[in-house]
């Protein structure tokens, strides 16, 4: 691990874009509890992987991977052309806003270059064509292959023919790792003890989670890399309408978690006693989409607890009302201002380029 030189930090130092409302979390906490080093070790075991499914990560990768994410967002990366030459194709066969559009600003503020599918309905998908054909003709075109698609099984389609390394940003019911990663990089931010060997007890977070992490492909990577911080989750609640709203992908390693957790209906209940509360808005059922309860939802007159946050992987429905935006819980406007960050690490060390970036 290489630790960074004050004069290589203020030589770098760019004034990122933040959020505009909410809490405002910094980089340089986050650095300066872990010595300002960078995981380089961790991070380059992500060379040519695809990233799948959060189940690939482990507590020291998720950390090594906010470490590099803080970095990029404390400093001006452009200087460095880190991806110049490498071209990502961003296949999205499913609406995006958000992650289609923070993943390409990653790749050509480093320099890349991007092919995208902005609308699977343009493409050979349309005549019929498999999702492994694809695949074939893609290994001609890019480097690297970003693809959101509404069918839990087709990340495994393309990869059939597929050689180039993989990033899923999110498969029908299946996963959504690099928002999970986003999620605790805006965490370990806000509370950068929690990314520390020893979290005192007095800082760890009793974490709820309103929604149905089977069938919500954003809460269920959150809830899976969450399940890798022991030290530094002391509980969760998950509240749900459904009486088994976990799911087969995540009993098991539910049951061999020692954090303890609970299920309940009841938010009014336990909504008091919690530090941080995650919230999503749709879950994906069969092939539709379906909006949580009306009694989940979350206004200014919710009883949270002070100094609680609120996340939120966005876009929002009526769960989460406008008018906690400018109040102390709002960490979820933050939460997505990290995410061209944490994508910008991913992509840099996928793609084997960690060392044209100087100073880490």
């Amino acid at each position: 691990m290489n630790k960074l030189t004050k004069h290589q930090v203020s030589q770098a130092l760019s004034p990122a874009a933040s959020n505009s409302k909410g809490l405002r979390i910094s980089p340089e906490d986050l650095l300066a509890r872990t010595n300002g080093r960078v995981d380089l070790e961790a991070l380059g075991q992500l060379a040519g992987q695809s990233i799948i499914n959060p189940r690939q990560f482990d507590r020291r990768t998720v950390n090594a991977i906010a470490q590099m994410a803080a970095v990029l967002e404390m400093r001006n990366v452009e200087i460095d052309k880190p991806l110049d030459g490498k071209i990502a194709i961003t296949a999205f066969f499913e609406p995006s806003t958000r992650t289609r559009l923070s993943f390409e600003s990653a790749v050509q503020r480093l320099d890349g270059k991007v092919l995208s599918v902005p609308d699977g309905q343009v493409t050979g998908i349309a005549k019929g064509e498999s999702l492994a054909d694809i695949g074939e003709m893609f290994n001609t075109y890019g480097d690297v292959v970003i693809m959101r698609h509404p069918d839990t099984n087709s990340m495994e389609e393309i990869r059939r023919n597929l050689q180039r390394p993989l990033i899923n940003a999110g498969n029908g019911s299946g996963h959504h790792p690099t928002q999970a990663l986003i999620d605790w990089y805006a965490l370990l931010k806000w509370r950068p003890e929690l990314a520390t060997e020893h979290c005192p007890p007095e800082r760890r977070i009793h974490l709820g989670i309103i929604g149905t992490p089977g069938s919500m492909r954003a809460v269920k990577s959150f809830l899976r890399i969450s399940l890798m911080f022991p030290g530094a989750v002391s509980k969760i609640t998950i509240i749900s309408e459904m009486a088994d709203p976990v799911g087969l992908d995540l009993t098991e390693p539910i049951e061999q978690s020692v954090i303890p957790i609970t299920i309940t209906n009841d938010v009014q209940k336990v909504l008091p006693d919690l530090d941080v509360l995650y919230v999503n808005s749709i879950a994906f059922l069969g092939d539709s989409y379906r909006n949580l309860d009306a009694r989940y939802k979350l206004d200014r007159n919710s009883k949270l607890k002070p100094g609680a946050v609120i996340m939120h992987p966005l876009a929002r429905n009526q769960e989460l009302s406008e008018d906690l935006d400018e109040t102390e819980h709002n960490l979820y406007f933050a939460q997505a201002a990290g995410a061209v960050f944490v994508r910008q690490a991913i992509l840099t060390a996928v793609l084997d380029r960690l060392d044209r970036i100087n100073g880490i």
